[in-house]
């Protein structure tokens, strides 16, 4: 390309001091030495600096990954820990709790210990209901805060008892349960203020409605109570006055329609059951229909009488609740060392217990005795000694009987 007659030439790029093929022209053999020397050191060190690099991502790589094992080997042995620690609560509630704040996985404070009852993961609702009974100051202040965790605000009382029993199991001695019920009655006129004229009356009425759930829905009572002898059973018992019919009512067609579900607690629940018996051993038993003796596996424990084919069996064969039932010496013509277990002034009832069939099937028992024989008289009277102390009578009759005597005794004492 030509402009006029002068040939165009492109202008060439301004070297630069830190290209490395340039070398400026004024500069002596010794100073173009010294800088190839610069260069060539600096191309040393930017390659160990890159080295340096890599290697230091490769190592912060390795460190987050060890980090990352650490972190989740700690995680892994945590869930450990907490699952220990469970199954050691179901064997032994307060085993357990010490178990878990030991390894600082709990607090050991009431409201700590109550969230992680309340929550239940993993946790035998029998177990739950046995610390939660527990007299110790400790364990009612976790009892305390357990109840307070409940929310009965607007609930009719039904409605707030069925979401209270769901999250524990009664355990079977009076005073846990007078104590349990008692914060329950508490909590539920906190939360529903003037539906009640005191706590008394919703403690009151809290068991009328348990005892109407078993007359009501167990098959063994015979004797279903009406409405208007519900109502007439629960005259008086606020503060002297009576309970408006209608609530009465609605309470009482609430329970009819739908009993109370009692939570059934995992495979744990029968080892925890048999674990620590208060007696076993083998014994024979005079059948129901059939009267022909068997030899069967006896354990007593929780105030009932469980017996077993095998005593490798995981489940029983039977079981014989003991409330409300006697036992006594008895002779018979083909077994020594013979007792029974009958009711009480029987009128011709059998005794409420069930049994498993050979294909599988749950059903009532057939007695209205047990006979039982033990190998030795020493046996006899040791399994004789062992059932009375474990023999209950049903402790809601007795704590509602005495709950009202109090509140009779109360208003006397206030009439001038």
């Amino acid at each position: 390309m030509t402009v006029g007659s002068d040939t165009y030439m492109p202008k060439s790029k301004t070297p630069k001091m830190d290209d490395l093929d340039y070398i400026p022209a004024d500069l002596s053999p010794e100073e173009r030495s010294e800088l190839e020397e610069i260069r060539r050191r600096k191309g040393v060190l930017l390659q160990e600096i890159q080295r340096l690099r890599e290697e230091l991502r490769e190592a912060i790589i390795e460190v987050e990954g060890l980090e990352a094992s650490t972190e989740g080997s700690k995680t892994l042995q945590k869930s450990r820990h907490v699952a220990m620690g469970r199954k050691k609560f179901n064997m032994d509630p307060k085993k357990g709790i010490v178990f878990l704040v030991e390894n600082e996985l709990l607090r050991h404070t009431p409201e700590d210990i109550a969230q992680f009852l309340y929550k239940g993961e993993g946790l035998n609702k029998t177990a739950i209901g046995d610390y939660l009974g527990e007299r110790d100051d400790f364990n009612i202040k976790v009892l305390q805060a357990f109840v307070d965790l409940h929310e009965f605000t607007d609930l009719n009382l039904v409605q707030a008892l069925r979401q209270f029993l769901w999250s524990f199991r009664l355990p079977g001695e009076a005073q846990k349960i007078d104590r349990m019920m008692e914060a329950f009655a508490q909590r539920y006129c906190h939360c529903n203020p003037g539906v009640f004229q005191s706590t008394d009356t919703c403690y009151v009425l809290s068991f009328a409605i348990i005892m109407l759930n078993t007359s009501l829905h167990n098959p063994n009572v015979r004797d279903k109570p009406s409405v208007e002898r519900f109502i007439s059973m629960n005259r008086g018992i606020n503060d002297g006055g009576d309970l408006p019919e209608d609530l009465l009512r609605n309470l009482y067609e609430s329970i009819k329609n739908e009993p109370f579900k009692i939570p059934e607690d995992d495979g744990n629940d029968l080892t925890h059951t048999f674990f620590n018996p208060d007696r076993e051993g083998w014994l024979l038993k005079l059948g129901g229909r059939v009267k022909t003796w068997k030899r069967r596996w006896f354990i007593l424990t929780d105030n009932c009488l469980y017996y077993f084919e095998y005593t490798t069996d995981k489940e029983p064969r039977g079981i014989i609740p003991l409330e409300n039932l006697s036992i006594r010496e008895v002779e018979d013509p083909r077994k020594p060392n013979c007792f029974e277990l009958y009711i009480p002034n029987n009128r011709g009832q059998l005794i409420k217990a069930c049994k498993t069939e050979a294909d599988g099937r749950v059903v009532e028992g057939n007695h209205m005795v047990y006979r039982i024989s033990a190998p030795t008289p020493e046996e006899k009277d040791e399994w004789i000694h062992a059932i009375n102390s474990a023999v209950s009578v049903d402790p809601f009759y007795e704590m509602l009987a005495a709950r009202k005597k109090r509140i009779s005794l109360k208003k006397k004492e206030e009439q001038p």
